[in-house]
């Protein structure tokens, strides 16, 4: 799909033009409905504001705060997104790929960087606009693949439980939800905090949640963890399907329970729930916790140094071409995808056998 340099990285593909502009491929939406509604189209190349860096997307990755921008649900989400169709047509947060060019503005990165960061304005392109403070040079142990699957899942764990759970060494911790993108993340920051580590997850998935790091896992279609008797200081909340007093009852008397998602109806989807935890939070022992997760280079940053010491590696299940993005999209929304997927603009599609911590080492 993209021409590959001597080194095996994907080069910036040659530039379109349309009358007179440059053109890049991309994948834009311009309605709310299913992942059919996602296209890919040559739309105008991006140009770098004074403080902005533009960067060849070598890789890119889907979360689920894209199926929310996709679908439009819960339609509150309109509000911030759009009525109608989304105000940013371009699909995609996370990216890692090669500086092309920087603004007037730009002190800190050049021509030829290897970086990643997560964008406000799609990164499922050949090319995106990324704010100097948002972005961070990648880490050299991974390939630009495995590093796209970082931004937005790794810092929304790590803010969670550092900054938000307040996680100390020698707690108890359980990552409900832990097979997933932000969960596999979770499970090995938690640990790298020193953490007794507990992962929730299926069947099909203690092995991955084993392999990365978990000291004990509960498969959840054997057994509630909201029901076995242990206690825990911190509770991770990613699949947000127990009640809020159930999860209370996991908690020791003054733990921390940070709710990090829910389930709902159509219009309000889980603002309900953290509503309802923030509301109960000043009357009982125990400290309920909303996380929304903020992008941060500081915080990139620090995730880039916990990789580059070996203490996180990305889980990756599945790899698609730009062009199948739709279908990456209904993977993740329709088959309960575990760890990351990835878009990569390698030109190949591969849908790869679900990844461990050791086989991403090899």
């Amino acid at each position: 799909m993209s021409n590959t340099a001597p080194h095996g990285r994907p080069e910036t593909p040659p530039a379109r033009t349309r009358g007179g502009d440059r053109m890049m491929r991309a994948i834009v939406q311009h309605a709310y409905a299913t992942s059919d509604v996602l296209r890919l189209q040559d739309i105008d190349e991006p140009s770098p504001g004074p403080h902005d860096v533009l960067v060849g997307v070598h890789a890119a990755s889907v979360n689920h705060g894209d199926w929310f921008t996709t679908s439009g649900r819960p339609y509150v989400m309109r509000a911030v997104l759009g009525i109608r169709k989304p105000r940013v047509a371009v699909r995609g947060r996370d990216l890692a790929g090669r500086v092309e060019a920087v603004g007037a503005a730009v002190t800190q990165f050049r021509p030829g960087d290897d970086v990643y960061a997560e964008t406000t304005t799609g990164s499922f392109a050949e090319l995106a606009c990324v704010p100097e403070h948002l972005l961070a040079l990648k880490p050299a142990n991974l390939t630009f693949e495995q590093a796209a699957a970082v931004p937005v899942a790794a810092v929304t764990a790590l803010q969670g439980l550092r900054d938000v759970g307040e996680v100390q060494p020698g707690q108890a911790v359980l990552i409900n939800g832990a097979s997933g993108g932000v969960g596999t993340f979770a499970v090995q920051i938690a640990k790298a905090l020193g953490a007794d580590v507990t992962g929730v997850c299926s069947t099909r998935n203690v092995e991955l949640v084993l392999s990365i790091g978990a000291g004990h896992v509960i498969d959840y279609t054997r057994e509630d963890f909201t029901r076995s008797g242990q206690r825990y200081d911190v509770i991770f909340d990613l699949a947000g399907r127990h009640p809020l007093a159930a999860c209370r009852g996991a908690l020791t008397r003054t733990g921390t329970l940070v709710v990090a998602s829910g389930h709902g109806g159509p219009v309000f989807g889980p603002l309900g729930r953290y509503v309802r935890a923030l509301a109960w939070s000043p009357f009982v022992t125990q400290r309920l916790r909303v996380h929304a997760t903020k992008p941060s280079r500081s915080d990139l940053d620090a995730v880039t140094a916990l990789i580059e010491a070996g203490a996180v590696t990305p889980a990756i299940e599945a790899t698609y071409e730009l062009a199948d993005t739709a279908e990456a999209m209904r993977h993740l929304a329709e088959e309960h995808a575990r760890a990351k997927i990835v878009i990569s603009m390698r030109g190949s599609h591969a849908a790869s056998q679900p990844s461990t911590k050791e086989t991403q080492n090899e």
